[in-house]
Order: C-alpha cells, then sequence, then structure tokens
C-alpha cells in the first residue's frame, strides 16, 4: 500500500509540474506580441496531431521499411525478400489475386452501380430498390464473408444442400460444387462478394452525380434528337467523370487492403491469398516479420499513386470551379 501512495503521489506532482509549465507558456504567449501569439496559437493547434502522427504513422512506416529488408532475426539481408515475392510459386500467386481483385472490382462494381443508377433514375420505387442495392454496405467485411460462406456451402451430392449456389445447381440438374476449394475460379467468387459490398456504395454516389446533372443540357438534347445511347455517352458521362474518379479510385484503394473476406472465408488458402492477407501470415502466422514489412511496403506503393492521382484530380475540378 506504502508503494501504490508513493506512486500517487509522484503521478499527482508530475501532472502538477505539467499544468504548471502549460500555463506559464500560456501566459508568455499571452504577453507576447499579436504576431508571435498568432503563430504559437497554430502551433498549439497543430502540435498534438502532428506528435500523435509522428508516433502512430510515421515512425511505425519507417520502422516497416527497415524491417522489410531484415530476415527472421532482424538481421539485414537485402533485397531477399523482395526476391521471395517475385519469385517464389505461392508469392507470386498473391501477386496474380491481387491483380485480379484491383482490376475486376472496381470496374464491375462501378459498372453496375452506374447502370443501375441510370436504370432507375426517377423510376417508381426508386428508394425502396436503392435501399436494396445499398443494403450491403451496412455490413462488415466479415459479416459479409461469413454469409456467402453459407452462400457457397457444400455437401455431397448424396445429401441435401444447404448452400444457396449448390442448391441451384442441384434445381437445374447439375452436380454441386465446391465453389470455395477449387482454383483458380476460387478467387473470382470471392471477389463477387466485395463487388456486392461495393456496387452499393458506387450506386449512390453516381445516382447522385446524375441528378446534379442540369435539366438543361437533357432537355436541349432531346430536342436535339439525340438518342437514350448518345446522351449516355456525350451528356451523363462526361457531366459524372469526377464522381467516376471518385468512385472507381476509393474502391481500388479498399480493393488493395481487402482482408476480410479472404481471411473469414479461405484464410488465403486453395490459391485465394492476395497481399494484405499474405502480409498478416507471413509476419503472424509463418513468423517472417520481414517479409511480412516488404508485403506492406509492397502495398503501400501500390496505393500511393491511385491516392495521388485521386488528389490531382479533385484539385483540377476545385480549380475550374
Amino acid at each position: 500500500m506504502e508503494d501504490v501512495g508513493e506512486k500517487l503521489v509522484q503521478v499527482v506532482i508530475a501532472l502538477a509540474i505539467f499544468a504548471a509549465i502549460i500555463a506559464l507558456i500560456m501566459l508568455l504567449v499571452d504577453r507576447a506580441p499579436k504576431t508571435f501569439r498568432d503563430k504559437a496559437t497554430v502551433i498549439g493547434f497543430l502540435a498534438p496531431a502532428v506528435v500523435l502522427l509522428a508516433i502512430g504513422l510515421i515512425w511505425p512506416a519507417i520502422q516497416t521499411t527497415y524491417l522489410a529488408f531484415t530476415d527472421r532475426n532482424g538481421t539485414p539481408n537485402g533485397l531477399d525478400n523482395f526476391v521471395w515475392m517475385f519469385t517464389q510459386p505461392e508469392a507470386l500467386v498473391t501477386l496474380r489475386n491481387t491483380l485480379l481483385w484491383v482490376v475486376l472490382v472496381p470496374l464491375m462494381s462501378t459498372g453496375i452501380g452506374l447502370a443501375y443508377a441510370v436504370f432507375i433514375d426517377r423510376a417508381r420505387g426508386e428508394k425502396a430498390l436503392k435501399a436494396l442495392v445499398f443494403m450491403p454496405m451496412a455490413i462488415s467485411f466479415v459479416g459479409a464473408g461469413v454469409i456467402w460462406k453459407f452462400m457457397y456451402t457444400y455437401r455431397g451430392a448424396e445429401r441435401e444442400q444447404i448452400g444457396l449456389m449448390n442448391q441451384i445447381l442441384v434445381w437445374f440438374g447439375g452436380e454441386p460444387k465446391q465453389f470455395l476449394l477449387d482454383a483458380p475460379e476460387n478467387t473470382f467468387f470471392l471477389i463477387a462478394v466485395m463487388v456486392w459490398i461495393q456496387t452499393g456504395f458506387a450506386m449512390v454516389i453516381l445516382s447522385a452525380a446524375i441528378k446534379g446533372i442540369p435539366t438543361e443540357i437533357v432537355e436541349a438534347a432531346r430536342l436535339d434528337g439525340a438518342s437514350a445511347r448518345q446522351q449516355f455517352f456525350s451528356i451523363t458521362i462526361p457531366s459524372i467523370r469526377g464522381a467516376l474518379i471518385v468512385v472507381v479510385t476509393t474502391i481500388t484503394i479498399g480493393t488493395l487492403k481487402v482482408f476480410d473476406i479472404v481471411r473469414t472465408m479461405t484464410g488465403g488458402n486453395f490459391e485465394t491469398s492476395v497481399v494484405a492477407n499474405e502480409m498478416y501470415t507471413q509476419a503472424f502466422r509463418a513468423s517472417e516479420p520481414g517479409r511480412g514489412a516488404a508485403l506492406a511496403l509492397i502495398l503501400f506503393l501500390m496505393v500511393l499513386p491511385i491516392v495521388l492521382y485521386n488528389a490531382r484530380q479533385l484539385k483540377k475540378q476545385r480549380e475550374i470551379r
């Protein structure tokens, strides 16, 4: 009890000293010239954020970069981790799968979301139809993975199927299929889950952009005899170009980081692993933190150009406005 009391007293004294230092700084700033006070105020508000950013982002990034060039014992090993990444069959499968995800998910989600937004724009029951498509966005990736794992559940041909997809195959006279085990098509079935989730996001953003198109432009095109197809490609697409860029880049960044769906449904087995999942597997399951850090570094380098492109496009739009 005496040790606890002493520690409590030490904490109180430390807090009192800290409070006194802050009070002294505030007193000095208050009596300083106005120019200095303005600068001190800005620094005072930004300093906590900068410190937290340095502790929570910059320093871990530096540590991860260093770790990417070390082996499992922390000894520098040059580019061995990156050589492994681009030469070993299992690592190449991971990179191939990631590329498939990055290409297919943004294109399919944006395409389906755009088509849905165009076809039900101002249609009867528009709100209810949009709500149905947007509902998957309210489900976590883990929850979606669990739901679709049940959808893909396989049982032998002699048993009653409990997975919806296999039951549909049986209804049409086919044989049950192990959707999550058969490579490489199992990767496409996982991609379908991400598309199911992200389509609602694309639909909402693009639908709002379509409604923002001035009606005068649409009416003028109709009077000029433009067909629905011509209106779509000549008016709708150019008018919502900024929204399309935001949707595609946002979904692409989210897809590059996908982990939950793969981990929940297959654990990265059966040739379904992606970079984010393999990063976790190597760092925490295979006791290869260097390889995990190298994968994290590659993931960062893949995301960075997309973020910079998106920021540049947004800057151009502000300049036009």
